[in-house]
């Protein structure tokens, strides 16, 4: 095995399409149910569609959870937990926060963003449910998006057999759909493309656990910033 997780020839030589399409199914299913959810949700009346959330983001982490033996790119311990990474990891996580909320404006945005009041407890946005939004994109999301679009999206557009693709060998086409592709995903579509380059480089400097880290540090601070401002269609 090496540092990017993906399998030497002899790994490869047997059982390969099963063990790809497993690796595959891995990377993808949680991000395929959190979506789907999220469209369940959209069509939902307000309150149930508010507290919906908890199953949109428990159901990834389950899935998650099953498969957490197929991710061999997380059992790479270094360089993501050395200081320069972790700081690196820090600062551009903030500086992807701070862009995101000064670039919501046309044309860097797919339209006007419709504020959904959060669920209210005695007169105050019940805590609960931001305990909840807060869990759910800080420890849950990082780790599904980065698996899908960095880890497996970014590698398997240069090679279907994508454990076998160095971070630093995917081409700079293959980043740039990739990033483009998780910035389309966003309604801050401009600001999602600048994300997607930032933890896509991240992962290829130090390993796809100071991208996770520092995808957590932006929503983490996107998350609180949103519930002290109130700018709840920034949620």
């Amino acid at each position: 095995m090496n540092d990017s997780g993906s399998l030497t020839a002899d790994q490869t030589a047997s059982g390969r399409t099963g063990f790809v399409d497993r690796a595959v199914l891995a990377r993808a299913l949680p991000f395929a149910l959190f979506m789907l959810v999220l469209a369940i949700r959209g069509e939902l009346p307000q309150p149930l569609s508010l507290w919906l959330y908890a199953v949109q983001a428990g159901l990834a982490a389950l899935v998650l959870a099953y498969f957490w033996r197929e991710y061999s790119e997380l059992r790479v311990a270094r360089p993501s937990w050395q200081p320069q990474a972790c700081a690196a990891g820090l600062l551009l996580g903030v500086l992807v926060f701070v862009l995101w909320i000064y670039l919501d404006f046309a044309p860097l945005n797919l339209g006007v963003s419709v504020a959904v009041a959060p669920p209210m407890l005695d007169g105050v946005p019940d805590w609960r449910w931001i305990a909840l939004r807060l869990a759910g994109a800080a420890l849950v999301v990082p780790v599904m998006e980065e698996l899908f679009w960095r880890s497996f999206v970014m590698r398997w557009l240069e090679s279907r057999h994508f454990l076998q693709v160095q971070p630093l060998a995917v081409s700079l086409r293959s980043l740039l759909v990739a990033a483009l592709v998780f910035g389309l995903e966003h309604h801050l579509w401009f600001a999602g493309l600048l994300a997607g380059l930032v933890y896509a480089w991240l992962y290829r400097r130090f390993g796809l656990w100071t991208a996770i880290f520092s995808h957590a540090v932006t929503n983490l601070s996107l998350g609180l910033w949103v519930w002290h401002s109130g700018q709840w269609q920034f949620w």
